[in-house]
């Protein structure tokens, strides 16, 4: 169970494959690794190697509250320095939801480590962004102005980071609660920007200016609309698009589980690989090798 110790937090990581591209696959919301094991063990079959990390506050990595802008632009600098730390990069940063956010900031923030996107699930729009802000950010809010730290480590996200590892309540448990409310307001603040923005985490300017092959997956539910996957495909100047599910949902969310099988993610993704990304991604490999 490999751990690297990343801009002072310790990471849980795999790499799945033994040669190929490296792609780097994230997950949505707060959640582990686990949720893109077989996706990871389809891209690995298919000639890649797939480096899998749980970020920080999620499945195994430490846990670590600090005063940063946001906190996808703090696991954006955690995952591209983990590509440099293992000598990954640049790869294909490929991510659903929240991995999605995480792999555009990536690629603003680090383009050295971005060989091509291959985004899932983007996320914009009101209904999107007025959901995400509770869930992330203000059921702990308020979960700390009720009883302090103690309250947060009783919420169901914190729970079961305690549940996996006991000694992270001690961890939890000293952060001053105001420091912990101002932390969270203002990632909650970063978040509601994406209110007057094409899509959660990125600007229209910003958006364009990334030139590197992407890919883009629009997702078909509430959070995940169709024409946010749309928006983004049209703003990114050399993106082609994937519609591998068209057929709108009237709920929050699709779990990512429901979605689209993995055989046919995969299928796309490695599609996109050798027809759009294999010059520079097989670059990459050697450099890495």
């Amino acid at each position: 169970m490999p751990f690297a110790l990343i801009n002072g937090i310790s990471l849980h990581y795999e790499i799945h494959g033994e040669r190929g591209p490296w792609v780097m696959l994230s997950p949505g919301g707060r959640r582990g690794m686990e949720e893109m094991h077989g996706l990871a063990t389809r891209l690995a079959a298919g000639g890649c190697r797939v480096l899998l990390h749980d970020r920080r506050n999620t499945g195994r990595s430490g846990v670590s509250i600090e005063d940063t802008a946001s906190e996808f632009e703090v696991w954006a600098d955690d995952a591209a320095a983990l590509l440099r730390h293992l000598g990954a990069a640049p790869a294909v940063l490929a991510g659903s939801s929240s991995g999605c956010r995480m792999a555009i900031l990536m690629a603003l923030r680090h383009p050295e480590t971005a060989r091509a996107l291959y985004v899932m699930r983007p996320t914009g729009g009101e209904f999107a962004v007025r959901r995400l802000a509770r869930r992330y950010y203000t059921i702990f809010i308020e979960a700390a102005e009720r009883g302090g730290m103690a309250a947060v480590c009783e919420t169901d996200h914190f729970r079961d980071l305690v549940a996996a590892d006991p000694a992270r309540r001690a961890v939890l448990m000293a952060i001053d609660p105001a420091r912990f409310l101002r932390i969270f307001r203002t990632w909650r603040a970063a978040l509601e920007q994406g209110l007057h923005t094409p899509i959660l985490g990125a600007t229209e300017a910003e958006l364009r200016a990334l030139r590197l092959p992407a890919c883009v997956v629009p997702g078909n539910d509430n959070t995940h609309s169709r024409a946010t996957g749309l928006r983004l495909h049209a703003l990114l100047p050399d993106a082609v698009l994937d519609e591998l599910e068209t057929t709108h949902r009237d709920v929050d969310i699709v779990p990512m589980p429901d979605w689209v099988p993995d055989e046919r993610l995969a299928a796309s993704l490695l599609g996109f690989i050798r027809q759009h990304a294999a010059a520079g991604a097989a670059g990459a490999a050697g450099a890495a090798a």
